[in-house]
């Protein structure tokens, strides 16, 4: 499996110091996992994206073309950032390959606030909607606890499936999990994309935006070997790892354990 380093924070705006050390600090703990748990030893294949943290737009046309090179020649490829921005050409790299994808989001945050050019880490998905490179029905949002008023009326209004913490703690992770993957079935293709903030910051500290009240490291690590079982996903990122904000490393060690989950 090829891991697609991208250590880009330009998008997270006023708090993207340390988001560029995220890649490299993950991947280096991946010697410290025997195998996984379901008793998988995972080898990795990792390749730089060549980004530029002074400039959004060409960083994100390095991301894309990374990721099209990679979906062309049909890899399974998981990529790292980085701040959540780089979702927005990944992902639009992936629906090219894949017309008709679909994208399942853990995130504390919607990130569909006014869409700015080029896109950040706070309206990457609005983007990737309002451009019709996603259709809103093939949207799902796991784990959202503090959206604005502005991203409610548009979750609203656009009639995205968001299942948030609130919810998740009244029906249990085993339901919600299987809500989203009987919708996620149905779609052409999947991708999946981590905001390691869905997770509570009692676990995962070391993010720019940590929100009290979000899934356990346990729970997180159930979604993730459960929708690894799914034949339709197609890639994965995970974002906004911040090894600058972490205690004892303690995100950047969580964020490895998801990724040899999915080898």
């Amino acid at each position: 499996m090829k891991i697609l380093k991208a250590p880009f924070g330009a998008g997270a705006m006023t708090r993207k110091d340390g988001i560029e050390k995220g890649p490299d600090k993950i991947v280096g703990f991946f010697d410290s996992f025997y195998m996984s748990e379901g008793g998988l030893l995972s080898l990795f294949e990792t390749e730089d994206v060549a980004v530029d943290n002074s400039n959004i737009g060409a960083s994100h046309e390095a991301v894309f073309e990374a990721v099209q090179k990679s979906c062309a020649s049909r890899e399974q490829v998981i990529l790292l950032g980085g701040d959540h921005s780089i979702t927005y050409p990944s992902f639009k790299a992936f629906v090219k390959h894949n017309p008709g994808a679909g994208l399942i989001v853990f995130d504390s945050h919607p990130d569909v606030e006014h869409h700015m050019v080029p896109p950040t880490h706070e309206d990457y998905l609005r983007t990737l909607i309002d451009e019709d490179l996603l259709e809103s029905d093939k949207v799902m949002l796991v784990g959202v606890r503090n959206p604005t008023k502005e991203e409610k009326k548009y979750l609203d209004e656009n009639k995205i499936k968001n299942y948030s913490m609130k919810e998740i703690s009244l029906e249990g992770v085993r339901e919600v999990c299987d809500a989203v993957m009987s919708v996620a079935r149905q779609w052409p293709k999947a991708y999946v994309s981590v905001d390691i903030d869905a997770i509570d910051p009692a676990f995962a500290p070391g993010t720019g935006y940590p929100e009290p009240g979000g899934l356990t490291s346990r729970e997180m690590i159930y979604f993730i070997q459960r929708l690894k079982l799914m034949r339709n996903i197609g890639m994965v990122d995970l974002v906004e790892v911040n090894p600058d904000k972490d205690v004892n490393d303690m995100t950047s060690r969580l964020a490895a354990k998801l990724i040899v989950e999915l080898g």
